[in-house]
């Protein structure tokens, strides 16, 4: 198959959600362009929207805000004009690092106000609350421990200050036009705040139908090369990464399908 111009540009900012189910977003985010499509992503595991964040004291990414999507993300629209998409979720990760809901809504703001200025048809998750609210004592300190470790988050304190991010994520999105996705409690399990792999594809084809047009006549992941694809995808690498006290810069885009859809990751 030889690779064409892309017919579309996608911008996907999130964190472990993202990142676990990413094979299967840029499956549908291809099959629903009908065509090659231009992928910027800000992702990662314990991703934070606005700070530095490190998982087991090592791998080290950027906060989203300042990383170097949107330098090319403006760079790219002024070159070339393609209809665009966007994707924003795992917000609530920055209450685990104890960031007040006021700096992590102004966090989100800022990402829609750049998104808008790129004409982005985007869509906004919400914190699953349903399913953080069903999770006893006990399982909570568990997945605490396990997620957070070191982090004293308080169940109590915890779920009051996603009730009130969750209000202000509404009104953000009303404001800046996003189709605002209320999360199913169904697609969780033990864990409360990741999706189960068990139900992530169709949980991602009922969050990504709210973007506008496209088809489902595009090339994606089948069952035959999905064990594939998520290898594939755990080998991207991100434009700025820190191990330990070493910095890694890799050149993006990171990856390109053989139709002509990139993947730049930052």
């Amino acid at each position: 198959m030889s690779a064409g111009p892309p017919v579309r540009r996608a911008v996907l900012l999130g964190a472990s959600n993202l990142t676990r189910s990413l094979p299967h977003v840029l499956s549908l985010v291809r099959r629903r362009a009908g065509g090659p499509v231009e992928v910027l992503g800000a992702l990662g595991h314990g991703r934070s929207y606005g700070e530095w964040s490190r998982v087991l004291g090592l791998r080290g990414l950027p906060g989203i805000v300042p990383c170097g999507l949107w330098r090319d993300l403006a760079t790219r629209a002024a070159e070339a004009l393609l209809p665009t998409v966007a994707l924003l979720t795992d917000v609530g990760n920055d209450l685990a690092y104890g960031e007040p809901v006021e700096r992590i809504v102004a966090w989100a703001a800022t990402c829609l106000d750049r998104l808008g200025v790129a004409r982005a048809a985007t869509i906004l998750t919400l914190l699953p609350l349903a399913s953080l609210e069903r999770v006893p004592p006990w399982r909570f300190r568990f997945a605490r421990t396990l997620l957070f470790p070191g982090r004293r988050i308080e169940q109590t304190a915890l779920l009051a200050q996603a009730r009130e991010l969750n209000g202000e994520l509404r009104r953000l999105g009303r404001e800046a036009g996003a189709a605002v996705v209320e999360m199913d409690p169904a697609w969780y399990g033990l864990d409360p705040i990741h999706i189960r792999r068990k139900v992530a594809e169709r949980a991602w084809g009922e969050i990504l139908e709210r973007w506008p047009g496209g088809s489902d006549g595009g090339e994606g992941v089948g069952r035959g090369g999905r064990r594939g694809a998520f290898r594939r995808a755990r080998l991207l690498r991100a434009e700025e990464l820190r191990l330990g006290r070493w910095t890694v810069r890799t050149v993006q885009p990171c990856g390109r399908f053989r139709e002509g859809t990139t993947v730049a990751l930052y």
